[in-house]
């Protein structure tokens, strides 16, 4: 069982280096907005997966509550960072933060212009 906590917070680990070298990499916001999400998501989750399988199974009795707290903040995380990204987003374009390239679908803008 402690290989597969092991290979959990790798995961993550991995999630995380490749997000930092996404930002780093990426031309505009937008994309290493994109980035940073997956970051903060898929790395957070490896290590929340992780610790649940920690609390319930290393322990000599299985530490219940402590996985619980951790299932529900899992759950938490998964809908509430996709939805924090879209926002910073959304604002960002709303503020003139554009693309370097055009954009081949620009659903931002149609809204605003909508509701000139």
């Amino acid at each position: 069982m402690i290989y597969a906590i092991y290979t959990l917070i790798g995961i993550s680990v991995i999630f995380a280096l490749a997000g930092v070298v996404g930002m780093l990499r990426f031309p505009d916001s937008f994309s290493r907005m994109q980035a940073s999400t997956n970051i903060s998501t898929f790395g957070v989750l490896g290590v929340i997966l992780g610790g649940i399988l920690y609390s319930l199974f290393i322990f000599d009795t299985p530490d219940i509550a402590m996985a619980v707290k951790l299932a529900v903040m899992g759950v938490f995380y998964i809908i509430t960072n996709p939805i924090a990204g879209h926002a910073i987003a959304k604002a960002a374009y709303k503020k003139g933060i554009r693309p370097e390239k055009e954009m081949t679908c620009d659903k931002y803008g149609e809204d605003l212009e909508n509701a000139d």
